[in-house]
């Protein structure tokens, strides 16, 4: 059985550097904020499993054996009727980034709490969950809850990344949603200010940690793009600069990496200043290419560089 388990949505990726409306040619590859942490996790040593639907489309077996290639254990995946989840991304004339999505009444979107296998969870430890997992339907959002309250039940760690999309929900709901999982909840792991100013009404990270530990959470993981992060536990808190030694490429993904990392050093026994530096160096190595999977680095690369570093 895997020592991590996430469940989520992954989706088709379609990208081109050119606009949308004129773009002749698009790269398939395919995302997922769970999954992205789970192949950050997993490149890194820690076993891995996943939890989602796939539909029967063209696609399915591309995804799967996307899913094996990165030795992501897959016997709680189930294929139903259906189609998969797809998102394009190009650059705008303004070298912004541009994401169309088609994600309504998708594979994934079925997903509900009956997917949910007790002693797969049980037998893990951690469950990752995610606010866009929570987001894409009330079933998926019952499936979350019920992981959360099962991983709980049995001792296992739960992590949870509410990663606010205005496209899928009002601020209302994700904040109902983010406030019902955190009971449950031992690292958290949002953003500022992107998650901060929706579910907090605050673009200050220390606010946010206040708030985070007044709701019993232990662990906080903020990420601040590049301003760094915010990291703190019961022993420690402390602010840590972004590693990036070369020209950023990409940072699509830069916080999944960053957060996979996290969870895989914390699953290794690190404490968590060792682990937010495992962390950084993969977010660091990550955008230094294009995609959130495609410039993900390996272990050997992460743990060459963290080698030589004096914590």
């Amino acid at each position: 059985m895997p020592d991590m388990v996430t469940i989520g949505e992954c989706m088709i990726e379609l990208f081109s550097d050119q606009p949308i409306e004129s773009a002749d040619t698009f790269e398939r590859s395919l995302a997922g904020d769970t999954f992205n942490i789970l192949v950050a996790a997993g490149r890194l040593g820690t076993t891995t499993g996943y939890i989602t639907r796939l539909g029967n489309d063209p696609f399915r077996n591309y995804l799967t054996l996307a899913f094996e290639s990165e030795n992501v254990d897959t016997s709680q995946i189930q294929i139903v009727p259906g189609f998969n989840a797809a998102h394009f991304v190009s650059i705008n004339a303004n070298g912004d980034r541009d994401f169309v999505y088609y994600r309504a009444n998708s594979a994934p979107t079925t997903l509900n709490p009956s997917d949910i296998n007790p002693s797969y969870i049980a037998s893990s430890k951690i469950l990752h969950c995610s606010g866009i997992a929570q987001a894409i339907s009330k079933t998926s959002r019952a499936a979350v809850l019920e992981a959360a309250k099962i991983a709980k039940k049995n001792g296992v760690m739960v992590s949870y990344d509410p990663n606010y999309r205005y496209q899928l929900w009002d601020v209302n709901e994700a904040r109902c949603a983010m406030e019902e999982i955190m009971p449950f909840t031992d690292i958290f792991l949002p953003s500022a200010p992107a998650d901060s100013k929706i579910l907090f009404d605050t673009e200050d990270e220390n606010i946010v940690l206040d708030l985070a530990k007044s709701m019993g959470v232990e662990t906080c993981v903020i990420t601040m793009g590049e301003n760094g992060a915010l990291v703190s536990d019961q022993k420690d808190t402390f602010h840590l600069a972004p590693y990036n030694q070369n020209k950023i490429v990409d940072t699509t993904g830069a916080g999944d990496a960053f957060k996979g990392g996290v969870i895989h050093g914390i699953l290794s026994g690190k404490s968590l200043r060792q682990s937010a530096y495992i962390g950084n160096i993969m977010a660091g190595l990550t955008i230094q290419g294009r995609g959130a999977l495609g410039a993900m680095p390996t272990g050997q690369e992460v743990y060459e560089i963290y080698e030589t570093i004096s914590i």
